[in-house]
């Protein structure tokens, strides 16, 4: 299964692309950094990531894409902005068909460290390791978006088994 990672960021978005099956290594596809230009106005900003984004999905024809889900900061300014731009990397995935699944940052640490509550150091270090890169992704938001699509890898497969034999069992049932 091919996923596409996105960590939303208005001035850095990170994308990552990966290959995989639950319970074995995935493999690099690909990865990189959006960068909008803060001078810009939003509208502006937006419109380049959705372009950027789409242009991705149809280069690298994910199964899914998997997008962190925003949660709630000190600085309003700053989550809004990552709400825009998660919005944005959902509707490139949902506009291509696509099955599209949020995860909490705590929810990707896991998956790839083993602890919720791991530093980006951690989860850049086990990114590196667990994809047998030779060197760590830069920036952060790129191991980070990377680290998405290996939790959807490996989380999201199991997810959706469950969904499907629980409407198995509805369908069953009535």
């Amino acid at each position: 299964m091919r996923v596409l990672g996105v960590d939303p960021g208005l001035t850095r978005c990170g994308v990552g692309v990966v290959e995989g099956v639950p319970g074995r290594p995935c493999t690099l596809v690909a990865y990189y950094v959006i960068h909008t230009d803060p001078g810009n106005e939003l509208p502006l900003r937006l419109l380049h990531l959705d372009r950027t984004l789409t242009d991705l999905v149809a280069e690298h024809r994910p199964a899914s894409v998997a997008v962190e889900r925003v949660f709630s900061q000190h600085n309003v300014r700053t989550v809004m902005g990552t709400a825009q731009v998660s919005a944005v990397a959902v509707l490139a995935g949902a506009r291509a068909g696509l099955p599209v699944q949020t995860y909490t940052p705590s929810e990707v640490k896991a998956a790839v460290t083993g602890s919720g509550r791991a530093d980006k150091a951690q989860v850049t270090a086990m990114v590196t390791r667990l994809l047998g890169l030779t060197e760590a992704p830069r920036p952060a938001d790129a191991a980070d978006a990377l680290a998405l699509a290996i939790c959807h890898v490996w989380r999201g497969g199991t997810r959706s088994k469950l969904a499907a034999a629980a409407a198995a069992r509805r369908g069953g049932a009535a």
